[in-house]
């Protein structure tokens, strides 16, 4: 079964676990927000009096509730099974110091009669051939394990009453579970655990603890759930949510104050969320920062989401900024990228947040580009010339490789005189793609290979960075002893960028900008119109917002990829999903009409945005025009970083 939609999400500085809005366990991945996902489906259900299995997250009987703790990752889910009048509190957080994700389930009887009640977890691992999964059943629960993990399921102070290893799928469903083995070969398996009679009016309650950890001995696995089962849960509620009520407020950077309107709530809401969202993004040992939690494991719809691109990274890393998380930003550049980056410079497509290598389908040089951008962008609010010093050399090996692919591919040389024979000769010897040294570029959307007025925009505000770079070290480096090299080096490079800087430029007007549209294109073989057009004017600054070319390409968008609700698509007949409005595309219209001082317009289409929150106040990548909620990939960080810079423009300056 597909589970495309993590409606909700909680985790640690190692561990997230994502959920649908019924409160069913989705996913769980540990030690990295990216690798390893365990749960194939995690199920809990009650057997009441003489009742079948009454599966908490799925019973035409059931009435749902879900929020969370206010300004926390503590998520509440209230079930009313309205047929036996029991209510269920369903709790689940990641405790702060432990690999431990705690759920915590109260039994209110609203009934008038007794209800006798068993608690039952059906639970089946991921599984293959060369990590197969079996279970070893417990006093208190069950292990789940494979070569290199093990994944206990287990209660703090109650037994289990019985439990199957195989089979079951067959028996779970009446409650019929029993088995003769305390340990078996199956990916799945099931425990039940007898609360007894719950009389009218009254309350009992289970804690259950699902704890992940490499596989040990078994004892020492044993001795583990020990330990665990000695913690105060009780008061580790109380510290985790007392840890991300602070973290909220020390991350508060804009100052909004409570809000006076429901409208300003709904803000309110999705900025809070962006700032408990952003630490469950990221790997906090390398500051990578993917995408968004997983949504499609087996590639049904999308190349999977739980990645790190270091051009969506970037944007995270700029609202990051503004939220008061410098370290973690400085951690994304000095680590991660200089981990990431390849011997010519470049960067690829996207890795793993420890810096490995994930599955690409082709290069996309803004990534390269988006780097260099963001390492000054991050200087902008440190002022930490220590900052760019560190990462200067990354950036000139980045800006080198950039020189080296626009010479190859738009044909726009800045090199010295002196120095054209040498490097003509470099290229034309390893000309390998059609002609090219370099392989062409997809663009912004990862779909279209070609020149692209995006990926333009990004290399010339990389070197436009790289210059600013340049004159702020400009005192240091000729300070340097003996170091004349150095200095004439960065001279001539500085030359060269600008010339660069001005090529490019020249090569957008003349090769991107269509005559009889009267409007800049994304490319130069479709022509279409496109929302990251906008991407020259906000963030790359190639052009200003009341250019005429530019207020004419707005036009255009807007008659071209606006849709009837007023959300705006990525391009003109885009099919991905049914060709939805994208979140990121009206907040890019809003980022724009607030540049162009045209605020009414910003209002409208940042409005949209506000209106299509989810229901925690997540934001999605998609928009279903019919429906208005999202539709596709709930908490991405690309749109809560969008969301961000938007609010800086509102807020920042009161």
């Amino acid at each position: 079964m597909n589970k495309y939609f993590n409606e909700a999400i909680v985790g640690n500085k190692n561990m997230i676990a994502t959920y649908t809005r019924k409160g069913e366990l989705e996913r769980l991945y540990f030690p990295n927000k990216d690798f390893r996902q365990y749960v194939d489906f995690f199920h809990t259900g009650v057997k009441i009096n003489e009742s079948d299995l009454i599966y908490l997250h799925d019973d035409i009987n059931n009435v749902y509730k879900q929020y969370y703790d206010t300004d926390t990752n503590v998520l509440n889910t209230e079930i009313t099974n309205t047929y036996f009048n029991l209510k269920v509190l369903q709790i689940d957080y990641v405790l702060l110091k432990e690999n431990v994700l705690a759920k915590k389930y109260i039994f209110m009887n609203d009934n008038k009669i007794d209800l006798n009640i068993e608690f039952y977890i059906h639970s089946a691992l991921l599984s293959d051939v060369n990590n197969h999964v079996s279970a070893k059943v417990i006093d208190n629960g069950m292990i789940q394990y494979a070569h290199d993990f093990t994944f206990s399921t287990f209660a703090k102070s109650a037994k289990i009453v019985k439990h199957q290893i195989n089979g079951s799928q067959e028996n779970i469903k009446t409650c019929n579970i029993h088995d003769k083995d305390y340990i078996g070969m199956s990916k799945d398996a099931s425990i039940a655990y007898n609360l007894g009679t719950i009389k009218p009016g009254e309350k009992k309650e289970i804690q259950i603890c699902i704890s992940v950890d490499k596989n040990k001995n078994v004892s020492d696995t044993e001795d583990e759930i020990d330990r665990i089962t000695k913690i105060d849960f009780n008061k580790e509620y109380s510290k985790t949510k007392s840890y991300w009520r602070k973290y909220v407020k020390d991350h508060n950077g804009l100052k909004i104050k409570e809000p006076q309107t429901e409208y300003e709530e709904k803000i309110y809401d999705i900025y809070k969320r962006t700032i408990l969202l952003f630490p469950l993004l990221t790997n906090t040992e390398t500051g990578a920062i993917i995408a968004s939690p997983e949504i499609d494991e087996d590639f049904t719809k999308c190349g999977r989401y739980a990645y790190c691109w270091p051009r969506d990274a970037v944007f995270v890393t700029r609202a990051m900024d503004i939220l008061k998380m410098e370290k973690d930003t400085e951690k994304f550049y000095k680590v991660f990228c200089k981990k990431t980056q390849s011997k010519n410079g470049m960067w690829e497509q996207r890795f793993f947040t420890d810096g490995s290598l994930a599955p690409c389908w082709g290069y996309q040089v803004d990534e390269t580009a988006s780097v260099v951008y963001g390492v000054y962008e991050h200087y902008k609010y440190s002022k930490s010339e220590k900052f760019l010093k560190d990462n200067l050399k990354m950036c000139e090996k980045a800006v080198d490789f950039l020189k080296r692919y626009v010479k190859d591919w738009l044909e726009i040389d800045g090199t010295e005189d002196e120095d054209k024979d040498k490097v003509q000769e470099e290229i034309e010897n390893s000309r390998i793609n059609n002609g090219h040294r370099y392989h062409v570029s997809y663009d912004l959307w990862e779909m279209c290979e070609g020149v692209h007025l995006y990926s333009i925009a990004s290399i010339y505000s990389a070197f436009d960075s790289m210059l600013k770079i340049y004159d702020i070290l400009g005192e240091d480096l000729s300070n340097f002893e003996n170091n004349r090299l150095k200095e004439e080096k960065v001279i001539k490079s500085k030359r060269q960028l600008e010339k660069l800087r001005t090529e490019l430029k020249k090569y957008i007007n003349k090769n991107l900008y269509d005559e009889n549209k009267k409007s800049y294109v994304r490319n130069t073989e479709d022509k279409k119109m496109d929302i990251s057009i906008l991407g020259a004017v906000t963030p790359f600054n190639v052009f200003k917002a009341g250019e005429k070319k530019v207020k004419n390409t707005v036009e255009n968008i807007n008659m071209h990829i606006r849709t009837y609700t007023g959300g705006y698509q990525r391009f003109e007949n885009d099919n991905y999903m049914n060709g939805n409005p994208w979140t990121i595309s009206n907040l890019w219209m809003t980022l724009y009409y607030l540049e162009a001082g045209e605020k009414k317009k910003a209002k409208e289409t940042f409005d949209f945005v506000i209106k299509t929150a989810g229901l925690h106040s997540l934001l999605g990548e998609q928009v279903d025009n019919e429906t208005l909620k999202s539709n596709w990939v709930i908490g991405l960080g690309w749109s809560h970083a969008m969301f961000i810079l938007v609010l800086e423009k509102l807020y920042g300056n009161k």
